[in-house]
């Protein structure tokens, strides 16, 4: 007997020798996680997840009172950064205060850019520009509230689906199916999922966390996190009705999920993801093996592997402590960031004509597609580069149906958007900078427009 069969063999042996509770401790939160997470549930009509009606719940509850709570916090960040800085590096052995405060000089200016478009956004006083309900308005009290209650309940949740074996399960059992379609491991297609369900941002904060924790390669965190944090169900259906659309929502989404594959597909074969190493993050390596030895049954393993994996959690109170870091950490360091650089993009695309010039190249293209109001159509092409919303707002005036449908599936489908994912993502250790995240929003809006216009005419015929 070979030495990796004698090793299966072991592995097998320990499995049947699991006791009750060591399977319940696999069972029951991952059980939890799923029904938080990835089941759909329908409430008023709308298409949700559990983890979306606590969210909802929240926000109704104190909505009033979030931008100041959170203008707050975005203030203690700058001041409480700039003092760690002061301080030449004496709270560096208190991991709290150092990960969240101490950041380097250029995110310390971005959290002050963030306290003070806050400030000015909420008491209403400086520049017209910043505080606009199109540009700081938008962000402070429509974006920053609906990201403040899905991240405090994502992060306090999201270790029922990492730290107690559901990830490694799912994971073995698809790879088969998402390693030669997508490159990617199977535990992706979990990731995908919480997006579809829930929301984008929480599909990035699942990649961001695996890969922080050896699950996915520096090129698989990178695909996975510009390619699968796709938009919800509930969030298309917000597009459709705001296009005037939504009684073809069924064909409207079909074409989302259509244009979305093949773009996944293809993205992740061309630079500059098809660049990205394949070497783990350095400061834990690599911890996923995925791979299914000869003789054992894909599910028999994953289901090794997943009890195994929670076996290895001694304490709940480890589990709530690391929710809770996860969730001051995004507060303090995120959200001043989706402030400062949500304002600053909703500035540019609103007061400024350089979308509209960036646009230019757009409108032969759409003439060849045979798009009706071509050039009023164009700049909803690149707009969606600072916020998914904006094509929506730039296609609600068009007459043409066929052009709106278009729109919509494009801005659901462009993925890359800087008043949120992008600022995720350049915050996160996943290497990929501003320029690359530009590069993948044209290369997917390049890829899925011809699907799209085809689409809308073999539907509008």
């Amino acid at each position: 007997m070979s030495i990796q069969q004698t090793k299966v063999s072991t592995t097998l042996e320990e499995s049947t020798s699991y006791t009750t509770k060591q399977w319940m401790k696999f069972f029951i939160p991952s059980f939890i996680g799923v029904l938080l997470f990835l089941i759909p549930i329908s409430v008023d009509g709308r298409v949700t997840i559990g983890l979306g009606v606590m969210a909802e719940g929240l926000q109704g509850a104190i909505g009033a009172y979030i931008p100041l709570f959170m203008t707050t916090v975005i203030s203690l960040s700058a001041v409480g950064s700039l003092a760690v800085k002061a301080t030449n590096g004496q709270f560096r052995s208190h991991p709290f205060i150092s990960n969240v405060f101490d950041v380097g000089a250029f995110w310390i200016v971005l959290r002050f850019l963030g306290a003070a478009f806050a400030i000015m956004t909420l008491a209403g006083v400086g520049p017209s520009y910043i505080s606009s309900e199109l540009t700081g308005g938008v962000v402070l009290f429509d974006l920053i509230p609906v990201l403040m209650v899905w991240f405090l309940f994502a992060s306090l949740f999201m270790p029922l689906l990492l730290e107690f074996g559901l990830m490694d399960f799912i994971g073995t059992v698809v790879r088969k199916v998402m390693h030669p379609l997508f490159k990617l491991p199977g535990r992706s297609s979990v990731d995908a999922m919480a997006s579809w369900m829930g929301s984008g941002t929480v599909g990035v904060l699942l990649t961001t966390q695996q890969y922080e924790n050896g699950y996915y390669s520096k090129r698989e965190a990178a695909v996975v996190a510009s390619n699968f944090s796709i938009a919800s169900i509930a969030f298309s259906l917000v597009i459709a009705k705001f296009l005037s659309i939504d009684h073809m929502f069924v064909s409207f989404y079909f074409t989302v999920v259509v244009c979305g594959i093949v773009a996944a597909i293809v993205c992740p074969r061309i630079p500059p993801l098809s660049w990205k190493k394949e070497s783990y993050y350095e400061p834990v390596g690599k911890k996923i093996d995925e791979v299914v030895p000869e003789g054992v049954s894909t599910f028999r393993w994953g289901l090794d592997q997943a009890v195994s994996k929670a076996d290895q959690v001694k304490s709940a109170g480890s589990v709530v402590k690391k929710g809770i870091f996860n969730v001051t950490d995004i507060w303090f360091g995120l959200i001043p960031l989706v402030m400062a650089l949500g304002t600053v993009a909703l500035v540019i695309a609103e007061f400024t004509p350089i979308f509209t010039w960036l646009s230019y190249p757009f409108i032969p293209l759409l003439n060849v597609l045979q798009i009706p109001e071509a050039a009023e159509a164009a700049p909803a092409m690149i707009v969606g580069f600072a916020d998914m919303f904006l094509p929506a707002v730039v296609g609600s005036g068009i007459e043409s149906e066929l052009t709106r449908f278009i729109i919509g599936v494009m801005s659901l489908t462009q993925l890359i958007y800087m008043s949120e994912i992008g600022i995720l993502l350049i915050k996160s250790k996943i290497p990929i900078n501003f320029l690359e995240l530009f590069i993948i929003f044209l290369q997917r809006t390049i890829i899925t427009l011809p699907i799209a216009a085809l689409l809308a005419h073999i539907l509008f015929f």
